[in-house]
């Protein structure tokens, strides 16, 4: 079961270190793996498309057509959806929506005492793609939490790629898709979509079936991860994510029942999953190990569970609390919890986490689905320096410069000294250019 940790003891600085390089997995394997792949849809476009999604998926398509998910689908998969199910996807929607509109940054412009203006251009990315999992499993949530932050961006075009084993797509997926109005949906999953999303489709005659994307979000497995990785710069991509994680710090306030319950939470994901908790209490340790065991009994994915408690988790007892913040700061985990009396007092001291939920009565499975701020998290550490999938991710900025005559005899000669201490003199004779003493001046 899972490992408790004393911060005291003489082997825990090495212990720690190992899981801080949980983030550190080598993608080279598995890109070498699909670059052969990626490389055949490239080059050889619908023909390797096909024989992929049969290799992968099981599923014989013979045309573009037949890969092509309607938008009529989507409607029925949605009319046929009970309505539990379709009142939870309007919240969740709502929600979701309601968060990121909020996010949505404006251009603007500022004048300075010459009268040059200089400023930002906030405009979205023409063209997205969204990959949305759905082998193993299927997550409506993962279609919502891509779509509607480019929708708010205001993307105008957005095309999601799914894998569809068998050919049987997910009805909740599909319902969701309905919902957000998207209407370009193709069946092909793993690194071929990732390729077909970075490239495009041409056919015999180089016209263009499907326009290749700007930018790529969605989640996926390493494969799908490392070929994120491989396309990064021809498009943009969200993010290189990593199994999911937990972190948890609690005091003698939190229930062990509770903290086991939401350790689980992410357990249940992933065999390579992660969740920790950190406490002053030995007892308290104790009681949730204790808790994990029973609990863990409970669940229909119980062995992916135990391997990510066993091999992948820990309780940390630390010496105080500045030591459980300290530690988890550097650990900079996908998802944090302050099970903590007057969390919100504690939050200035949070340092590095993808999302923060404060209190007993706010669960990470809460964020998992419609509390509003977005799902998709750094993961592995990488909280120390990315943020949450948003808006942003489907923006792009541009900067404005306007000097007027009065801006540029100020600043001119400035200029043209610091190209001159680079050794660009085509710079600085560009910028006296604009004096009424140019030629004097360039002497």
């Amino acid at each position: 079961m899972i490992k408790i940790l004393h911060t005291s003891h003489a082997s825990f600085a090495s212990e720690f270190n190992a899981i801080l390089a949980r983030g550190g997995d080598d993608l080279s394997d598995a890109q070498e793996h699909i670059r052969p792949l990626m490389q055949a849809i490239f080059e050889q476009g619908l023909s390797a498309v096909l024989e992929q999604v049969e290799r992968f998926d099981h599923f014989r398509a013979h045309n573009l057509a037949q890969l092509t998910i309607t938008p009529q689908e989507c409607k029925s998969a949605y009319e046929n959806l009970n309505p539990e199910s379709k009142t939870a996807l309007h919240i969740a929607y709502e929600r979701i929506h309601a968060f990121h509109t909020k996010q949505k940054q404006k251009s603007w412009l500022d004048f300075d005492s010459h009268g040059s203006i200089l400023g930002q251009l906030y405009t979205p990315i023409a063209r997205a793609g969204l990959y949305i999992p759905g082998g193993k499993a299927a997550y409506p949530s993962s279609v919502l939490m891509n779509a509607i932050p480019a929708i708010v961006a205001g993307v105008e075009e957005i095309m999601v790629c799914t894998p569809t084993p068998q050919g049987i797509a997910n009805p909740l997926l599909l319902a969701a898709l309905h919902i957000c109005g998207i209407t370009e949906i193709y069946r092909v999953g793993g690194a071929s979509a990732i390729a077909l999303m970075a490239h495009g489709l041409q056919d015999t005659q180089g016209k263009m079936l499907i326009k290749h994307v700007d930018v790529i979000s969605g989640p996926g497995n390493i494969y799908v991860a490392a070929a994120k990785a491989l396309v990064y710069g021809k498009v943009g991509i969200d993010m290189i994510a990593g199994p999911s994680e937990i972190a948890i710090i609690a005091d003698s306030s939190a229930d062990p029942m509770i903290i086991a319950r939401d350790l689980l939470s992410q357990a249940e994901h992933d065999e390579m999953a992660c969740a920790f908790a950190f406490t002053t209490d030995f007892t308290q340790a104790q009681a949730v190990e204790q808790a994990l065991r029973t609990l863990i009994e409970t669940l229909p994915r119980k062995d992916i569970a135990k391997t990510s408690l066993e091999n992948r988790s820990a309780i940390f007892v630390c010496g105080d609390m500045s030591e459980c913040i300290e530690l988890c700061n550097a650990l900079a985990p996908e998802h944090l919890e302050l099970l903590l009396e007057n969390s919100f007092s504690y939050l200035p001291r949070i340092k590095a986490a993808g999302a923060i939920f404060l209190g007993a009565y706010t669960p990470e499975s809460i964020g998992d689905y419609l509390a509003g701020p977005n799902h998709t998290l750094p993961t592995g550490g990488c909280a120390r320096f990315f943020s949450p999938l948003g808006v942003d991710t489907f923006m792009k900025k541009s900067s404005i410069i306007s000097f007027s005559k009065q801006g540029i005899d100020a600043l001119a000669k400035p200029c043209a000294s610091l190209a001159r201490l680079e050794g660009l003199e085509a710079h600085a004779l560009s910028a006296l250019a604009r004096l009424d003493c140019a030629h004097d001046c360039a002497q």
